[in-house]
């Protein structure tokens, strides 16, 4: 059996923790992904003989661990692609910082440009920069570290990644962005997709999908 951790599935949705390290869809090379993985699984479990339909209805990073939903029917996948498009979902990340941002509550607000596979942040006047707003919770600090709960106003490119290491908060682990420290492995940085909110496709139900909790006992 092909090795995901299926936090939920039925006919039209499929619901998994991916782990750090692992391409979320097919790069168009022989690197492993979760899309892969998935499609066999789904083989496996259900038996299926033909090619399976399935696709992520988002992504996240390689280095990023947490919770990908993906569409198992193509109406599935026109509703959710939908309601991505709308905002009618809330996606809440877990990141292990350096240092600490201002009061318990806040937000970062920011001007971001992407180029060369990463994003800057940069003045609001910038030609092609997208406003980019982060909404903050210190849930813990010791030792120069912080674990934050993060609720994204806008979803941007790196949005997280970059605009923390604007604010001299880097993500443990993101070399790319600053970061001289080491998460689990150099494939990972401490940042967690932890929990989605959804309005499932068919039903309209609301669906709340988490993932294990992987900064317990980090601080």
């Amino acid at each position: 059996m092909p090795d995901v951790d299926v936090l939920y599935v039925d006919n039209h949705l499929l619901v998994l923790n991916k782990p750090v390290g692992l391409l979320t869809q097919p790069s168009g090379t022989s690197q492993d992904n979760l899309e892969d993985r998935a499609k066999a699984w789904i083989k496996a479990e259900y038996h299926k003989p033909g090619a399976v339909f399935l696709e992520a209805v988002h992504r996240i990073d390689r280095p990023v661990a947490g919770v990908v939903l993906f569409a198992r029917t193509s109406k599935a996948l026109s509703r959710l692609n939908e309601a991505m498009r709308q905002g009618d979902c809330e996606k809440i990340y877990l990141a292990l910082v350096s240092g600490t941002l201002p009061g318990k509550d806040g937000a970062l607000k920011d001007w971001l440009l992407h180029g060369r596979h990463r994003a800057k942040v940069v003045p609001a006047d910038t030609p092609g920069a997208k406003a980019a707003v982060l909404n903050y919770t210190v849930l813990r600090h010791k030792s120069g570290r912080s674990l934050l709960r993060i609720v994204l106003g806008s979803g941007r490119y790196h949005q997280i990644r970059a605009q923390l290491a604007h604010a001299a908060c880097p993500i443990i682990g993101d070399h790319k962005y600053g970061s001289p420290e080491r998460w689990l492995n150099p494939d990972s940085i401490a940042l967690q997709h932890a929990t989605l909110r959804i309005s499932h496709p068919v039903t309209r139900e609301t669906m709340v999908f988490s993932a294990p909790d992987i900064f317990a006992g980090a601080l």
